[in-house]
């Protein structure tokens, strides 16, 4: 029988103390839900219906086995699988080899989604009532026009061809960058916040300003875009990161359609601990690090180009830094490569 490669092979001890962590019912099941994204111990408590104490020793065990990680967030803290662990190769075959047709994985397969549903609902809750009151909540942080001038700054001066806005809310950014692009597309969840931005994008026409791009809304879950890839020259996250389960699944799917050479612009809140804004604002995520962030686009594939954070005065209390990244797709677009392909024209023009 051949050896393993040397580049996954474990010492004694350490694959000993891996198997011994994963020798229990309720940790496969742990490990397996993982796999499908990141999850705090209130959340699985829900799906596995145990006890709070026991969920929690659980993951101490895991986690001292550097099979899981834990990432702290103000009072909550969120667990994730290694990704470049000694075990991870371990890891990745016991997933390999799992059953999910097991009766226990396929029911807490279903309590995950049906939790994720309610979290989106929650979500979607919110957005409805405050939709038309968005730009002004927004404006409660980091003074909006000074983000707004920053990312026309950092994107430049330069006009391109498509521009995607994800967790477009308002379509602010489609009316901001509009003299920049020939053609966008915003994409959000809330149809709340769609019959905004399309009213506002309505106006915007009637103003019928001669350099502005073509602009268009549509439904979309930012997890599985109804875009073709490489299809964007930028791709734009404003705000939007804080509100999701997964940022670093929306930021791989986000890195998808953008085209060889494009761009892709995040806008998110530095790192803070103002609790209040998960209650009240449905906020999942306090804020983000410039290295989180970074990995996570260094995962997906992009280089960073530029980081600018924008602190508020110092005299006001309660408000917060916002981070811009821009990341830049390195693969090289050939010089006989068409503007857009047929498929990448209708992912624009016929989205249903």
């Amino acid at each position: 029988m051949d050896h393993v490669s040397t580049s996954t092979a474990l010492p004694v001890t350490v694959l000993l103390n891996s198997l011994k962590a994963v020798g229990e019912t309720t940790r496969i099941r742990i490990i397996a839900l993982l796999a499908q994204g990141e999850l705090t111990v209130k959340d699985l408590t829900a799906i596995l219906g145990q006890s709070q104490p026991r969920i929690s020793r659980h993951l101490k065990l895991l986690a001292e086995a550097g099979l899981i990680e834990r990432l702290p967030e103000g009072a909550w803290a969120y667990f994730r699988l290694v990704e470049n662990g000694r075990a991870t190769g371990l890891m990745t075959s016991l997933l390999d080899h799992l059953d999910l047709s097991d009766p226990a994985l396929s029911g807490d397969r279903e309590r995950f989604e049906g939790l994720k549903a309610a979290q989106r609902a929650e979500a979607d809750r919110y957005f409805a009532a405050n939709a038309e009151e968005w730009d002004r909540i927004r404006s409660l942080h980091v003074p909006e026009t000074a983000v707004e001038e920053a990312m026309v700054s950092v994107v430049g001066d330069q006009p391109f061809q498509t521009m995607a806005d994800l967790g477009t809310g308002t379509g602010r950014l489609l009316w901001l960058f509009r003299r920049h692009y020939n053609r966008a597309v915003g994409i959000d969840a809330s149809h709340s916040m769609l019959a905004v931005a399309r009213a506002n994008l309505e106006r915007a026409q009637r103003e019928a300003d001669p350099d502005a791009g073509e602009a268009q809304v549509r439904h979309g879950d930012l997890y599985a875009l109804p875009l073709a890839s490489g299809a964007f020259d930028l791709v734009a996250i404003h705000q939007v990161l804080h509100f999701l389960a997964d940022p670093a699944r929306a930021l791989r799917e986000a890195a998808r359609i953008i085209r060889p050479g494009g761009r892709l612009l995040i806008v998110d809140f530095a790192p803070h601990d103002l609790e209040f804004l998960r209650t009240e604002q449905a906020h999942r995520r306090l804020g983000f690090s410039h290295q989180q962030v970074g990995q996570w686009a260094a995962d997906a594939g992009l280089a960073l180009e530029a980081v600018l954070d924008l602190a508020p005065d110092k005299t006001e209390a309660g408000k917060l830094t916002v981070t811009l990244w821009l990341f830049k797709d390195p693969r090289v677009l050939m010089a006989d490569t068409p503007e857009l392909d047929a498929t990448q024209t209708a992912s624009l023009e016929t989205l249903a």
